[in-house]
C-alpha cells in the first residue's frame, strides 16, 4: 500500500558573526583551486580563514571515507552516503560552528549539497529517476527537519561540460576516486541541474570552463556584492 507525503522544507541559516563558503560542482570543475584561491584571498584581507572540504581525508571517519572513494575499502552504495553524513556530523561539530562562532571566514570544497546529488545517484543506481527525488531529499537525514546541516551563506556551482570534467581529470597526477568515471559523472550532471533548479535561489552559478584567474575574479564580485 503506498501513501502520500508532503512536506514543506526549511534549510537551517549560519546565525553566527563567521561567513561561511561553499564551493559545488561535479569532478574537475575547479573546486579546490578556487577554495585555496579564495582563503588566499580573505588572509590577504586580514581574515582569519578556516579552508576545508568536504569530506575530510583524515580522521577516524574520513580516512575510512577515503579508502572507499579510492577504491581500497568496498562497502554498498548507500552505507557509504551514511558514512558521509557521520563525516559532515563530526566536521560541524569540530571545525565549521566553532569557526563560525568565532567569527572567522569558512571556506569548503563540497558541503552538504553534494549529499544530495550524489546521495540520490547512489540511491537510483546511477539512473537519477527524478521522480523520487523529493522523498529521497529526507533520506538519511541529508535535508531532514530532524538532523539539518547549517547552509552555507554564499553556496557557488562551477558549471563546465562533460567533456571538460573528463579532460581536467585525465590530467590529475593523484589516484582517481570511484566517481571520477565518465559514466557517473553525465548523471551528477544532471543531479546538479536538478539541485541548482529546485534551490535556485541558493546558489550563484559560475562558468567554470574559463580560465582559472576569471573564475576567482567573478567568485570575489560577487562575494564583494553579497556582502555590500
Amino acid at each position: 500500500m503506498k501513501y502520500h507525503v508532503e512536506f514543506d522544507l526549511e534549510l537551517l541559516r549560519n546565525k553566527y558573526p563567521g561567513t561561511y563558503i561553499s564551493l559545488e560542482g561535479i569532478d574537475g570543475c575547479g573546486k579546490t583551486t578556487q577554495t585555496k584561491n579564495l582563503c588566499q584571498y580573505f588572509q590577504n584581507k586580514g581574515k582569519e580563514v578556516v579552508c576545508t572540504r568536504e569530506p575530510r581525508k583524515e580522521g577516524l571517519v574520513g580516512d575510512l571515507v577515503q579508502k572507499v572513494l579510492l577504491g581500497k575499502e568496498k562497502m554498498p552504495d548507500q552505507a557509504f552516503q551514511y558514512l558521509f553524513s557521520t563525516e559532515r556530523v563530526i566536521h560541524h561539530e569540530e571545525v565549521v560552528i566553532p569557526s563560525l562562532k568565532q567569527g572567522k571566514v569558512v571556506i569548503t570544497d563540497r558541503c552538504f549539497w553534494s549529499a544530495v546529488v550524489y546521495g540520490i545517484l547512489d540511491k537510483t543506481k546511477g539512473k537519477y529517476d527524478l521522480k523520487d527525488t523529493d522523498q529521497l531529499l529526507v533520506a538519511q537525514s541529508i535535508l531532514s527537519m530532524y538532523h539539518q546541516f547549517i547552509v552555507p551563506d554564499f553556496n557557488f556551482y562551477l558549471k563546465i561540460s562533460l567533456e571538460t570534467s573528463i579532460k581536467r581529470l585525465n590530467k590529475k597526477d593523484d589516484a582517481k576516486e570511484i566517481y571520477e568515471d565518465k559514466e557517473k559523472i553525465g548523471p551528477v550532471i544532471k543531479g546538479y541541474e536538478f539541485l541548482v533548479e529546485k534551490f535556485l535561489k541558493e546558489f550563484t552559478i559560475i562558468d567554470g570552463e574559463r580560465k582559472v584567474t576569471e573564475v576567482t575574479n567573478e567568485i570575489i564580485s560577487k562575494l564583494e556584492m553579497g556582502n555590500s
